[in-house]
């Protein structure tokens, strides 16, 4: 891994707090969504059983989702941002001519 300056911060994207955080957003929702579905109705009892499952399984599918996004990520390089970008007007073409498209 790259030597990072400690006087830098990480940022949330980096850090573990913004997947924990992604992660736990959506179990919250996945809870409060099969406990309202799977009871089947008011008149029967709360399914926590299974809403507790729904929430594990989706806490520990976003976090490998999450976790998988953040390892695949790769800065651009230093030389790209350099230069005057592309040439967007045909008048300023190196050969002169205007192209028509």
């Amino acid at each position: 891994m790259g030597q990072k300056n400690p006087q830098e911060q990480r940022s949330v994207r980096s850090s573990i707090k913004g997947p924990l955080l992604f992660s736990a957003f959506w179990a919250v929702v996945a809870f409060f969504a099969v406990l309202i579905f799977a009871s089947g109705g008011s008149a029967k009892t709360p399914r926590f059983d299974l809403a507790f499952t729904g929430a594990g399984i989706a806490f520990i599918v976003t976090l490998v989702i999450a976790a998988m996004l953040s390892l695949t990520h790769k800065d651009n390089a230093p030389h790209l941002g350099e230069g005057s970008g592309v040439n967007l007007t045909s008048k300023n073409s190196e050969d002169g001519e205007e192209s028509s498209h």
